[in-house]
């Protein structure tokens, strides 16, 4: 008799349960193409143990899409008749959990070769590993695998909860959707806020335990059983709204704010390590000068036979061919990469310099370019573009608060930031002298002309 339920043993959930039409999509070529898909690029360079890839995290995110699904369709925790009222019965109740496990699955299968690096650069105009994964699953191969499905899934279906209504809607406006089916109703967006939402998408859940555990780090860890049996759909009466979201019961609030200090201290340590960061930079300055030789447009290739073909062993391929021929555009960073010569921090945003000179990091690159060569400096930095997450809590007097309302931590978390600037090694020793004599001078606020008559020239 052949076997219908699958198991899949698991450092993080202990098993992965599928059933045999999940499993043949895990068989497919995009998602096997994820074990050489490396998680978090080359993090492995600073904390060893971080080899793991996409593919494992796919099957996670599967897993606790599907936990998530049974508890917050679960009759006895359908808040109100608003809530109730979305979710449907029957038949498509089975289609839509369905759906869902399948678009957690597929939800990573358009990452380039080592994840984020360099997607932002070396994609054309409109492109991003979102529209890759869309592409993915709308191809002749994949549609294949849903229309064998019993029911069949719709494809749309798929990619719509894979990428998210915000995903959705920019490539609606770019006309890669049509207006119409680009659009979600509030039980499709509940879905996708499942997957990829910003405070309880199983996305995030998953990476933060996953790195953690194989960074060997114990940031992001945080108690997902009992934030998981908590979670709740919620109309946001503190916004005077009755349209749902996810959101959490009370009991489980002290979880949520786990896991959000858990994403807080990842990226503060691990994904933002200053190390981890340059080597991400030494990667993307290969690719770019690499790509230039390797394809016809210097960027990486959209067509879903091309993108499916291309993983980190490749660019590995390249990247060490490159160290032993010893020439071309693209051998200084790939002898960094494999020499572990990586540029050092020689100066990051400091509260001090900040409260004297909001722009003192710009100034420090500025001045630093100016007084030595600027191919010896690289300058790296992120601000968040979102403020803090706001959502329902089900109190236990039943009724709805906001968790700012409910949660003095939530208020207090800071957003993870940085903005550093690096250094060649032979430099790097004069550099840090000529800093610590000149810093004063050098973030001293300038007149606005003289700042705009610099970058001018």
């Amino acid at each position: 008799m052949r076997k219908r339920t699958h198991e899949i043993r698991d450092p993080i959930h202990t098993f992965v349960r599928l059933d045999s039409a999940e499993r043949e999509i895990v068989d497919s070529s995009p998602l096997q193409r994820l074990r050489h898909i490396h998680q978090l690029a080359t993090t492995y360079l600073v904390y060893p143990g971080a080899t793991h890839r996409r593919f494992e995290h796919s099957l996670g995110v599967m897993e606790l899409a599907g936990r998530v699904f049974d508890v917050i369709t679960r009759q006895e925790n359908l808040y109100d008749e608003s809530v109730r009222g979305i979710v449907p019965s029957g038949v498509e109740f089975e289609y839509w959990k369905r759906v869902l496990r399948v678009a957690a699955l597929c939800h990573d299968v358009g990452h380039l070769p080592f994840s984020h690096a360099a997607e932002k650069e070396l994609l054309p105009n409109g492109w991003d590993h979102e529209r890759l994964t869309v592409e993915i699953i709308r191809s002749e191969h994949m549609r294949r695998l849903w229309e064998s499905v019993t029911p069949p899934l719709r494809w749309l279906d798929i990619a719509k909860l894979a990428v998210g209504p915000k995903k959705c809607a920019t490539y609606a406006e770019a006309g890669v959707l049509p207006a119409e089916d680009a659009r979600f109703d509030e039980w499709q967006s509940i879905l996708a806020e499942v997957i990829v939402g910003d405070a309880f998408g199983v996305d995030r859940m998953d990476y933060l335990l996953r790195d953690s555990y194989h960074a060997g780090v114990v940031y992001g860890r945080f108690d997902h059983y009992r934030l998981v049996d908590t979670l709740r759909i919620l109309p946001k009466e503190h916004e005077e709204s009755k349209e749902p979201a996810l959101g959490v019961e009370e009991g489980g609030l002290r979880s949520a704010e786990a896991l959000l200090l858990a994403r807080y201290f990842m990226y503060s340590q691990v994904y933002f390590h200053p190390v981890r960061r340059i080597y991400d930079v030494h990667l993307k300055d290969f690719l770019t000068e690499w790509l230039r030789d390797a394809t016809p447009d210097g960027r990486f290739p959209t067509s879903v036979e091309e993108h499916l073909a291309l993983t980190d062993n490749e660019i590995m391929g390249a990247v060490l061919r490159v160290v032993r021929e010893r020439s071309g555009r693209a051998y200084e960073s790939a002898r960094r990469l494999v020499e572990r010569d990586h540029y050092h921090l020689v100066y990051q945003w400091n509260p001090t310099d900040a409260a004297l000179n909001p722009e003192a990091v710009d100034a420090v690159f500025r001045a630093a370019c100016e007084q030595f060569e600027s191919d010896h400096f690289r300058r790296d930095k992120y601000r968040p573009t979102s403020a803090g997450l706001d959502f329902p809590v089900l109190t236990k007097d039943d009724r709805v608060e906001s968790s700012f309302k409910m949660s003095s931590v939530l208020q207090r978390i800071p957003a993870a930031t940085f903005d550093f600037v690096f250094a060649s090694g032979a430099v790097r020793n004069a550099v840090e002298k000529w800093l610590k004599a000149e810093r004063a001078k050098i973030i001293e606020p300038r007149p606005a002309e003289e700042i705009n008559a610099t970058l001018a020239t």
